[in-house]
């Protein structure tokens, strides 16, 4: 049995939270990075003999409509399937199932769902350094059980129960496009790895704000430390959830 390990994580939080999960399992892993806007995501092949693991942050309540799109092209071919949501410790509201549709819709057999958190990708001070040793033990714990779960099955899998409302909630964003200042060097990095093609690789000081999703790779991954959003509006945002995030969250498991 092989992982194929389906990513979306344009700052590296949601990847680390699964890699926790499969080197759990001590299996073979295959990787499918959803943030490169090069691949043909319909050239890749599951197969039931497998375990597929998709992982996407959670984008004001939702699945990144990039994301979406990505893993809708993946033809799933009923391979049993753990899909996983990463949230900066406010809440991951819909995501879980909108996810869970997305994976069904394609093909995979939905059998267990996580929800985890992760540093904020944009609000640093909310679940700073986490995943920490508390999580991943508690990640280890839930890889085990989703292995047991795994390896008991006999004739099929049960169905979690997850957590979500359908229609999902309206989808939003914090409007927040970062932009290059003084110090951008126009080595085009930001350009080449912008998941949307939301940066002109002509001119990296262009952003379009149609396309830009605010995920922050080019923020994260800038050698400058030139590309920011702006300050009052990351404070306004980051007050209005301040009540949210100020209770630690634990990871959970629905199987």
């Amino acid at each position: 049995m092989n992982v194929l390990q389906i990513t979306f994580s344009p700052t590296g939080g949601t990847d680390k939270v699964t890699e926790i999960i499969t080197k759990t399992w001590g299996m073979p892993v295959n990787k499918i990075d959803l943030s490169n806007a090069e691949t043909d995501y319909s050239s890749f092949t599951c197969v039931k003999e497998d375990i597929a693991v998709i992982s996407v942050p959670s984008y004001g309540g939702r699945v990144p409509s990039l994301a979406a799109q990505r893993i809708s092209d993946i033809p799933g071919n009923q391979t049993p399937c753990v899909i996983v949501c990463v949230y900066g410790n406010r809440a991951y509201e819909d995501t879980l199932i909108e996810l869970n549709d997305i994976a069904e819709k394609s093909g995979f057999n939905v059998i267990a769902a996580v929800a985890a958190i992760a540093e904020h990708s944009i609000m640093h001070q909310y679940a700073t350094g986490r995943p920490d040793m508390q999580d991943e033990n508690e990640l280890k714990d839930i890889a085990k059980k989703i292995l047991d779960k795994i390896n008991s099955h006999s004739t099929g899998f049960s169905k979690p129960q997850i957590p979500g409302n359908r229609p999902y909630k309206k989808a939003g964003g914090a409007g927040l496009v970062p932009k290059a200042d003084k110090d951008c060097i126009n080595c085009g990095l930001c350009a080449a790895q912008c998941p949307a093609k939301a940066i002109s690789k002509e001119n990296p000081k262009e952003t379009d704000s149609k396309k830009c999703i605010s995920c922050m790779r080019c923020v994260a991954n800038c050698p400058q430390a030139a590309r920011k959003v702006n300050d009052t509006k990351v404070s306004a945002v980051a007050l209005a959830i301040k009540e949210a995030c100020s209770i630690r969250k634990g990871n959970e498991l629905y199987i």
